[in-house]
């Protein structure tokens, strides 16, 4: 029998590329427990540095193994062999067993309706027959619309919409990007759409106090770089950290754990040279180090942009431009608006970087032009949904 307490709710993520989807879940996690600690949350993820992250009592995590998405926007196993398909099977036993074990009532699906590799087709179904509460959530720009629309099609998202999800969820602002009009969404998936808002990064919980030893060697008013998961981040990097600082100011990198051992030595080597750069490989909550930090040079990942906005952050965003536009779309549509500042990165180079930073530029006010409303929206539908009567019998996930 499905009881309705305790309420019990899934995040899903596929997270082929860098740690947003896994931190944008953890945010949106710790704001249902601060208004419901009661319930109890399962991010079932495919991030290997989720074991790092610090969870609160009420929350907790299942690891896949890992896809990673190759340059062409491909899926391969990360580390089990050249067998994708074998890794999906795995993927699959896995998610069915800690959703029929964990008996969610609501299932929440990040960015992709049918999963990596459409890895949810037989649990879609059977979570519709056991009457969870299934929605999509999405960020706030998925790509170009004529991608979006070709590859929804050869995917038929909009079927699994219609069938499985009572509510898509995203996270954005339709007054900045309408993502329903720019992909021409049908009037029936349309009908259970919501825009939540931006999620205001400065509602992130306290966390346990670090004693990471990189603190000790920012000893000065600094510019901070971040490159995401760092897969595809060294251009940046390298080049930031060859940039010249402003005097009494230092470089801080966050290189990703993802960056290849190689390039992150390359940097190492840079940073040994010299006294005003420090080199940092992982931090599993950058947010302090964001608020402090005198200007923000980035990649344009929807957590890394949001943060920046919500912290009216002076920034420099150089987005990734493959596989996705995604994240050009974004960043060139505030840079128009004066929220944040933009260069391609095939314009990037140590001359075009140094002339930004040492510009007298200031963004203006994201809260202006943005709702950042989306943490206080998300909590008051997720609050009508988690409790839940008693109901009839579950049919077992496995072997239906």
């Amino acid at each position: 029998m499905q009881t309705p307490y305790p309420p019990r709710l899934v995040f899903y993520s596929h997270d082929t590329m860098g740690l947003g989807h896994i931190r944008r879940n953890m945010l949106l996690a710790n704001t249902i427990l601060t208004s419901r600690p009661d319930t109890e949350i399962l991010l079932i993820n495919g991030v290997r540095e989720s074991g790092i992250f610090y969870f609160p009592k009420g929350m907790d995590s299942v690891t896949l193994p890992t896809y990673i998405k190759t340059p062409d926007g491909e899926y391969e196993p990360c580390s089990l062999g050249n067998d994708v398909h074998r890794l999906v099977e795995l993927r699959v036993s896995i998610i069915q067993a800690a959703l029929n074990a964990f008996n969610p009532h609501v299932m929440i699906v990040d960015n992709v309706p049918r999963g990596a590799m459409s890895e949810l087709n037989t649990v879609l179904p059977l979570l519709k027959q056991r009457n969870t509460h299934l929605i999509l959530g999405l960020r706030d720009i998925i790509d170009e619309p004529s991608v979006v629309q070709r590859q929804w099609k050869k995917l038929d998202n909009s079927t699994a919409i219609r069938d499985y999800y009572s509510d898509v969820w995203i996270y954005g602002d339709a007054g900045f990007y309408d993502l329903t009009r720019a992909y021409n969404l049908d009037d029936d998936i349309r009908k259970k759409v919501s825009f939540m808002g931006y999620l205001d990064a400065t509602k992130h919980p306290r966390q346990p106090k670090t004693t990471d030893n990189y603190l000790a060697a920012i000893n000065r008013p600094y510019i901070l770089c971040t490159v995401g998961g760092g897969q595809d981040g060294y251009h940046l990097a390298s080049v930031f950290a060859r940039a010249t600082f402003p005097q009494g100011m230092m470089g801080v990198l966050i290189t990703g754990t993802m960056m290849p051992a190689a390039e992150y030595e390359a940097l190492q080597k840079i940073a040994a040279q010299r006294n005003d750069l420090c080199v940092i490989r992982f931090i599993a909550n950058p947010l302090l180090l964001l608020h402090q930090a005198h200007s923000v040079v980035a990649m344009g990942g929807y957590n890394t942009t949001i943060e920046i906005l919500s912290l009216n952050k002076r920034a420099l965003i150089i987005p990734r431009v493959s596989p996705r536009q995604e994240q050009w779309i974004r960043a060139s549509s505030l840079a128009k608006v004066n929220l944040v500042a933009c260069i391609h990165p095939s314009e990037l180079n140590t001359q075009t970087l140094n002339d930004w930073i040492s510009k007298n530029w200031q963004p203006e006010n994201p809260r202006h032009y943005l709702s950042l409303d989306g943490l206080r929206t998300f909590a008051e539908k997720i609050n009508i949904l988690l409790p839940k009567p008693a109901g009839k019998a579950l049919t077992s996930l496995v072997g239906v």
